[in-house]
């Protein structure tokens, strides 16, 4: 028979441990609804509340690894080895840094960054900011297009078909889904990542070089050598990076109050793009520098893969490439949305439909169909095109990072979510060692030799 203290106790100790759910559930925001009345542990709930905000970070630093980006760390990696892994690190945490500051604009404020532009500087600044995001992200979704179709056509399919097919796809999903759905799918495609960790440990990489070259900075002084490290420094971020995430966290309604757990979704999807990064570069390293075969893409690298690391490694390396191209695909034109919608003074909504969103709509569905017919072209400029894409990227870049450095310290836009002293110096220092990589990329973007 128990005691009537003794189950006092007990009592106390299990309402001290649990949080009792109200029987009106969750409707803040896009949430995950609770059953009325279920009592959840404290762990549980906490578990809930970072469920409700994960995706902006996850899916923004993942799109990262787009295409072009799984091509620079395949070169950086069969030209270099391991030498080059710590500039992977810092633009992982440049990115990590950034990508924080956007999302904390956007949950202070309620509005994209075309948005803050618009209301700071003027519309025509922020019309201006969206025409310079349209060129860009038209050269960029070309890329991510030619990507699926490069790694698809190692497995026999035709351009000709897997273009449109992807484009049909990605215009679907976000024209009949709802903001949950789109959610759901985009993360699934993102999983497909994984397939780079496994290409990387089945090239048996040294681990112990591998761990010297992510902390030890060595850089040869070359012509080469210089471009791809300033390639891997100054375009791992991109405006189109820091635009999606920002609307995206508006679009998901998060609010001052969801920060600290969207803060962990940030970090987590900066350290997986540099995850990601740090075995595509591994597999390269192990293999194709170490047999001396230089590559021009990533598709190059898939091919060259099999007989070094095994058709298991090559197979694994093209479905990762073709992932990366469709997640990619998908984000790209819904950063313009946003952009271009929040240029008319309108936050854009996936929520919505072409009838109370046609703006956000219509400029998806011309991103995906001109994207794709770039890359249909017989004979399509596809490297000038990408050029002129880096290009404008760089030159809308630095004025976003100045920008976003200097609207976070502002108390009266940001609120209690304003950025400290040491929060400012990173991203000024950033801003800096950004505009010196840019900079020399340029510079040594121009000048001939080896």
């Amino acid at each position: 028979m128990r005691s009537t203290t003794g189950g006092r106790r007990f009592d106390a100790v299990l309402e001290r441990s649990v949080v009792r759910v109200p029987a009106t559930g969750l409707t803040h925001g896009h949430r995950y609804r609770v059953s009325p009345g279920r009592i959840w542990t404290r762990e549980r709930g906490l578990a809930l509340a970072l469920l409700a905000v994960v995706g902006p970070g996850v899916l923004a630093g993942l799109s990262d690894d787009d295409p072009a980006g799984i091509t620079t760390y395949s070169i950086l990696g069969a030209d270099f080895g391991y030498r080059l892994l710590w500039t992977l690190l810092v633009s992982t945490l440049a990115l990590a840094l950034f990508y924080d500051l956007t999302v904390r604009l956007g949950c202070a404020t309620g509005k994209g960054l075309v948005s803050v532009i618009r209301m700071r500087y003027g519309a025509k600044a922020g019309f201006s900011s969206a025409g310079f995001l349209i060129l860009a992200n038209l050269g960029t979704t070309a890329a991510e297009m030619a990507g699926i179709a490069a790694g698809l056509e190692i497995g026999g399919v035709s351009r000709y078909l897997s273009v449109p097919l992807a484009a049909a796809a990605v215009t679907t999903l976000v024209l009949a889904g709802s903001f949950h759905r789109v959610e759901v799918v985009l993360l699934v495609i993102a999983s497909v990542f994984i397939t780079y960790i496994a290409a990387g440990i089945l090239a048996h990489p040294h681990w112990g070089q591998a761990v010297r070259g992510l902390v030890v900075p060595d850089l040869p002084f070359r012509r080469h050598a210089i471009l791809v490290a300033t390639a891997t420094l100054g375009t791992t971020l991109a405006p189109w990076g820091l635009a999606f995430i920002q609307s995206y966290a508006v679009d998901k309604k998060l609010k001052p109050s969801d920060w600290n757990f969207e803060r962990i979704d940030v970090i987590v999807g900066a350290a997986a793009t540099g995850v990601i990064g740090f075995f595509v570069v591994v597999a390269c390293a192990e293999t194709l520098y170490r047999s001396h075969t230089h590559i021009n893409d990533a598709s190059n690298a898939a091919v060259a893969l099999a007989p070094l690391a095994g058709h298991l490694a090559s197979t694994l390396f093209a479905v990762g490439l073709v992932g990366a191209g469709l997640l990619a695909a998908a984000i790209l034109p819904l950063s313009t949305s946003y952009s271009v919608a929040e240029s008319f003074g309108k936050e854009g909504r996936i929520d919505g439909n072409l009838r109370t969103e046609p703006i956000f709509f219509v400029t998806y569905i011309a991103m995906t169909a001109v994207a794709s017919a770039v890359v249909l072209v017989p004979g399509a400029p596809l490297v000038p095109i990408l050029f002129l894409t880096q290009a404008v990227n760089a030159v809308m870049l630095l004025p976003f990072l100045a920008m976003i450095a200097y609207l976070t310290r502002d108390r009266a836009l940001m609120g209690e979510l304003r950025i400290g002293a040491v929060s400012a110096w990173a991203a000024w220092a950033t801003t800096a060692l950004i505009t010196v990589t840019v900079g020399a990329l340029g510079v040594f973007s121009l000048l001939p030799g080896h």
